[in-house]
C-alpha cells in the first residue's frame, strides 16, 4: 500500500524538494493562496485550509509537535491570514480543540486563523438533543478554543437540525458566532442536506468530495450555489484512497498548465476549481504537506479542459 509519503519519498522531483527545510520550500510557491467569498457576507477566505481532525488526546509528544508546526504553517502567511482550522467537538477526546487553543495562545497566531468546530449531541433512542447538552458542548468548544468568538459552528453529520441549529442560530444573534452550518459525509444524508440548505438560514455546509467522487457535483453543489450556502470540503485525497491508486505515477506533464507540482497539488486545485467550492480541508500532521496543501490555493486553476483531462485520467487508474 503506497502512502502519500511513500509516495513523496519515491519521486526523484519531490525527493529534490523534501531536501530542503520548510521556509525553502515555501519559497518556492511565490505568491498568496487564492480566496474565495463566503457568500452570504462576502467575506473573503482563502481556499485550502487544515483538518484537525488527527489532533488527539491519545498523540504521542513527537506527534503533538508534528501538528503544532502545522498549525504554524498554516497561520504563518500574513497574506493569507485567516485560514479556516476546522474542528469538532469531538475530534481526539476533546483534543484538537484543547491543543489547537492552547497552542494559537502560547504562540500568538490565534487572530490568524478562522477556527471553525462542530457540534454533535445525539439524541436518546434516535429523538431530539437535549437543548442543554448542546449548550453545554458549544460552552466547551469555546473554553478549549481558548476564543470569545468562534467564526463557525456547524452542526455534525446532520444531528437533529432543528433543535442544533436553533441553539447555533441564538448564539449568531448574540454576536458569539459568526457563521452557522451543517455536515455530511455520508451519500445517504445528501438530500437531507439539500433540504436544510433551502429551509434553514445556514452560512455553510461542509461535505465529502474529490476527483474520485463526484456524486455532490449533481445536486448538492447545485443547490449550494442556488442558496447561496458555503462549501467546506472534507477528503479531498478521497479517504486516501487516491495514493494508493497513484502508486509511482509521475504527474503528467499539462499538470503544469495549472501551476500543479505535486499530486496533492493536482487533487486539490480539482476540487477548488468547483465555483460553488469555497474552502478545502485537507488533514495532516505533517509540516511538509501542508506547505504543499497550501501550493493547491496558488497559481492558475485548471480550466473545463482540465478538468476533463482529469476525470479521463481519474477512471484510467486501477481500482483498489
Amino acid at each position: 500500500m503506497i502512502t502519500r509519503r511513500d509516495w513523496l519519498r519515491i519521486s526523484a522531483s519531490a525527493a529534490a524538494v523534501l531536501s530542503l527545510d520548510p521556509r525553502s520550500l515555501a519559497a518556492l510557491q511565490s505568491g498568496a493562496v487564492r480566496t474565495r467569498p463566503i457568500p452570504s457576507t462576502g467575506e473573503q477566505i482563502p481556499v485550502i485550509g487544515l483538518g484537525g481532525r488527527w489532533i488527539s488526546n491519545r498523540s504521542t509528544a513527537e506527534e503533538l509537535a508534528d501538528h503544532r508546526a502545522v498549525m504554524h504553517e498554516l497561520a504563518r502567511d500574513a497574506e493569507s491570514a485567516g485560514r479556516l482550522f476546522d474542528s469538532a467537538a469531538g475530534y481526539g477526546g476533546g483534543g484538537s480543540e484543547e491543543y489547537a487553543g492552547q497552542w494559537a495562545q502560547e504562540d500568538g497566531f490565534g487572530e490568524d486563523i478562522f477556527w471553525a468546530t462542530k457540534v454533535n449531541v445525539a439524541g436518546r433512542g434516535g429523538g431530539s438533543a437535549d437543548p442543554q447538552e448542546v449548550r453545554d458542548q458549544i460552552e466547551r468548544s469555546f473554553r478549549r478554543l481558548r476564543r470569545d468568538v468562534i467564526d463557525l459552528d456547524q452542526v455534525h453529520n446532520m444531528g437533529d437540525p432543528p433543535t442544533q441549529l436553533g441553539i447555533l442560530q441564538e448564539y449568531k444573534e448574540e454576536g458569539r458566532i459568526r457563521y452557522i452550518g451543517i455536515t455530511t459525509t455520508s451519500e445517504e444524508q445528501y438530500g437531507n442536506l439539500e433540504r436544510v440548505m433551502r429551509e434553514y438560514p445556514i452560512d455553510f455546509i461542509g461535505i465529502d468530495y474529490a476527483i474520485d467522487n463526484r456524486v455532490v457535483e449533481e445536486r448538492v453543489l447545485p443547490t449550494a450555489r442556488d442558496e447561496g450556502v458555503a462549501v467546506l470540503v472534507y477528503l479531498p485525497f478521497g479517504r486516501s484512497r487516491m495514493w494508493q491508486r497513484i502508486g509511482d505515477r509521475e504527474l503528467p506533464e499539462w499538470a503544469a498548465d495549472f501551476d500543479a507540482s505535486t499530486w496533492a497539488q493536482f487533487m486539490l486545485k480539482f476540487v477548488v476549481a468547483h465555483p460553488a467550492v469555497t474552502v478545502a480541508c485537507p488533514g495532516t500532521g505533517d509540516p511538509e504537506h501542508m506547505i504543499d496543501n497550501l501550493g493547491g490555493g496558488r497559481g492558475r486553476l485548471p480550466t473545463e479542459e482540465h478538468l476533463r483531462r482529469m476525470i479521463e485520467w481519474e477512471a484510467a487508474l486501477p481500482s483498489t
